[in-house]
């Protein structure tokens, strides 16, 4: 008997940000039975040194923004590595990747054609803008044999905007693009002091946290806002931003109430800041899950959050977090009030640690990547 060579997969996506966030431990499971190859723009930012070396990476000209020209020269870039190598199965992550992937597979025949949404730009927009993203994803749809979503209301979402039709879009477990590592994001004894003494936060003081992207989509201005008319109550309360600032607004955070607001770039460690905290906010008008609530989760911190789809997948309003109107300052402002309580921060966090633990383990997730593709290409 002639043994088959394994069947081939090419992930593709456009920063190696989500490749190190999300993908590495499914990577290091699939790899074990598949060709694993990952296409994405290795200039963008540095490929992580715990990607499996088993694994193939290809520097794939990609770029976010919209550039016809640029996205032109990768579509064929990627028609051409597909036809040459012939995979059994392509994956795309993030919008322009899911778009030019599932084009390119579908025109070089690649049977079995995946994409996963982490959530919709466009869901924030209005016109033109909005129209012509949704149309973006009805076409990805279009091209893929099958549909992944991370969260059970963004895929009803998507039929709901007739991106797909209903019940195409599947959903892995509770769930989440990538899970939680549970050993990470767990307790460390003097973390908390160290933290807070290198912020300059007092050990006892109520420590509210936003950790990712800074930018207006996740409702910064509105938990500056909502923030400053806390601290005119109450003298205790500190305000943390940690993540990257893309639309330069740490200069508005740290001016909404000096002294008592700090922010902290890009970090490589979001369990020390959760560990630091006390809750985590996350404002946001758009979101795919919010994995860094169940991040904090794992760390036994409730979270405030809007009442969006992703989110109240991710929040049990009232059991582990509490939930309030996007853009609501008013309501944000009284939610954050609320968990000064610390037995009510207490209760809801170690709600959210059961939680994390039962339904969000990163083995658990990655289980239902490879069980999909097991189910799809076995030999």
């Amino acid at each position: 008997m002639i043994n088959q060579p394994p069947a081939s997969i090419c992930v593709v996506l456009t920063s190696p940000l989500v490749l190190n966030a999300f993908l590495l431990n499914h990577l290091h499971a699939l790899v074990e039975h598949f060709r694993v190859t990952v296409c994405v723009n290795t200039e963008d930012t540095p490929v992580s040194h715990q990607l499996d070396p088993r694994v193939e990476l290809l520097h794939l000209p990609i770029v976010r923004p919209i550039d016809l020209m640029r996205d032109l020269r990768a579509l064929f870039w990627l028609i051409q590595l597909f036809r040459s190598q012939r995979y059994d199965a392509v994956h795309s992550v993030t919008p322009k990747a899911g778009l030019l992937a599932m084009l390119a597979g579908r025109l070089c025949g690649v049977r079995l054609r995946t994409h996963i949404f982490t959530g919709q730009v466009w869901a924030t927009r209005r016109g033109f803008s909005r129209a012509l993203l949704r149309r973006m994803d009805q076409l990805i749809a279009t091209c893929a044999t099958d549909l992944l979503a991370d969260s059970v209301s963004q895929a009803r979402f998507l039929e709901e905007e007739g991106v797909c039709p209903p019940e195409r879009v599947q959903v892995f477990g509770a769930g989440s693009i990538s899970g939680v590592d549970l050993a990470r994001f767990s307790p460390e004894p003097g973390r908390r002091e160290r933290v807070r003494a290198a912020l300059g936060v007092p050990l006892q003081a109520p420590l509210f946290l936003f950790l990712g992207r800074v930018q207006r989509d996740k409702g910064i201005a509105i938990l500056a806002e909502a923030f400053a008319q806390l601290a005119a109550r109450h003298v205790a309360p500190h305000l943390l931003l940690v993540g990257p600032d893309e639309d330069g607004l740490s200069d508005v955070i740290r001016s909404s109430v000096p002294g008592r607001c700090h922010v902290v770039g890009l970090t490589s460690q979001p369990e020390d800041y959760i560990d630091a905290a006390d809750v985590l906010c996350l404002p946001s008008f758009r979101e795919g899950f919010g994995s860094v609530v169940i991040e904090a989760a794992a760390l036994g911190r409730a979270t405030v959050a809007s009442r969006i789809y992703g989110l109240t997948d991710a929040v049990i309003d009232g059991q582990t977090g509490l939930l309030f109107p996007p853009g609501d300052v008013a309501a944000l402002t009284q939610a954050l009030e609320q968990t000064l309580d610390p037995a009510l921060r207490e209760r809801m966090g170690q709600q959210a640690r059961l939680r994390a633990h039962a339904d969000f383990g990163m083995d658990a997730v990655t289980g239902h990547w490879l069980a999909f593709y097991q189910r799809h290409l076995g030999r």
